[in-house]
């Protein structure tokens, strides 16, 4: 595949910006915004009789998020991406410039000695050496000791405290890691470190939240106990390679970044049993995708996994274990379209992304979502 053939004209309303949400005028003239994370619109995708779904037959009302259970039966399993994202996003000022820097924090290089892999804008203004400030009233500062890539830099952050103490008060300083195309149109709120994490994120390590996994409310998932759907947790810390431009025109010479992932013994009981039983198995999120499709084995089952992942799926593809696919609307030339068509078959995928343009669906992070049924 070329990556042309996964170019289209989004246009620029189209991009959530923030997710499904009820909107209300007080009578101060002040906004308030009541968000329903469940209530997004839906799109029904069945990739053997290649029929797409706007609106229920029955009353011919649009779908939401919450019809999803609709489509499943008692024993069939969804595999949910248990990340945690931390408030990566943080602005500190350059010593003597006063220069307004933004740091993105990546990962934790050392506990210890305080060590962080970082992306830093504008780098060109970041040299080994610096200091940066992040707290005018506070104590953390961080040297730069390392240049890592064009933008990638390694700071180790001077504040002598116990560990916790330290990242309680780092992580206080930061906001929301929104995709770059939310920030590009307004700051991330406190809000926002609500509606970008899922309701069961439990491992700390993800600098982008696993998308499609935030439209799960608690009063979703109770619906799916009382209809006997199963779930199982796996973990992926979603990084920033999903975003990064893919600069080949051939994808077979694309590199993805790598990820850390887990895959538990109690993650593959339940999907297994569900998949020996015949039941479905149901992928949230492409990042759900990737990780599992990494651990399956040649009999189509679920293995215990605990490492890396780079994998990178484009059509054509075939998955070895989920018969259904979860997924938001996702930019052109991204990754998670890519791989969104190689589980619906590109022709599919193509004429339902161009149904949902006119349709007027949001795309991206806070945005819509397509349901994939091996149907």
């Amino acid at each position: 595949m070329k990556l042309s053939q996964f170019k289209f004209k989004l246009p620029p309303e189209q991009v959530a910006l923030y997710p499904h949400h009820l909107v209300f005028k007080n009578e101060d003239g002040t906004v308030e915004r009541v968000f329903q994370r469940d209530r997004c619109r839906l799109m029904v995708v069945h990739r053997k009789s290649r029929k797409i779904e706007l609106t229920k037959p029955e009353s011919n009302e649009p779908y939401n998020f919450r019809d999803v259970v609709n489509f499943f039966d008692a024993g069939d399993v969804f595999i949910f991406n248990d990340t945690k994202v931390f408030p990566a996003r943080l602005y500190g000022t350059k010593e003597k410039t006063d220069a307004k820097i933004e740091v993105f924090l990546l990962r934790e290089l050392n506990e210890e000695l305080r060590l962080w892999d970082v992306l830093v804008e504008p780098a060109r203004k970041i040299r080994i050496g610096n200091k940066l400030f992040f707290d005018e009233e506070g104590p953390m500062v961080a040297e730069v000791i390392d240049n890592t890539t064009s933008r990638g830099r390694t700071l180790r952050f001077l504040y002598d405290c116990p560990h916790d103490e330290f990242k309680r008060e780092l992580f206080s300083l930061g906001s929301a890691p929104l995709p770059r195309y939310v920030v590009e149109h307004r700051p991330a709120d406190d809000d926002d470190m609500v509606q970008f994490q899922t309701i069961f994120a439990r491992n700390e390590g993800a600098v982008t939240a696993p998308s499609t996994n935030l439209h799960f409310s608690r009063e979703m998932m109770k619906m799916m106990e009382i209809r006997e759907l199963k779930s199982a947790f796996v973990t992926v810390h979603c990084g920033l390679g999903a975003f990064d431009p893919i600069e080949v025109e051939d994808l077979s010479k694309h590199k993805m970044g790598s990820e850390p992932m887990k895959i538990t013994t109690e993650a593959c009981e339940i999907v297994n049993e569900a998949k020996l039983a015949g039941n479905r198995v149901c992928s949230v999120g492409v990042s759900t995708a990737r990780a599992t499709e990494t651990s399956v084995g040649t009999d189509g089952l679920l293995k215990e996994y605990e490492g890396w992942t780079n994998k990178f799926i484009f059509p054509p593809y075939d998955f070895g274990l989920s018969n259904a696919l979860l997924t938001n609307f996702y930019h052109p030339e991204s990754t998670m379209l890519m791989t969104t068509a190689a589980f619906g078959g590109y022709d599919l995928i193509m004429e339902a992304y161009h149904m949902a343009l006119k349709e007027g669906f949001l795309f991206g992070c806070y945005g819509d979502a397509m349901l994939v049924l091996d149907d």
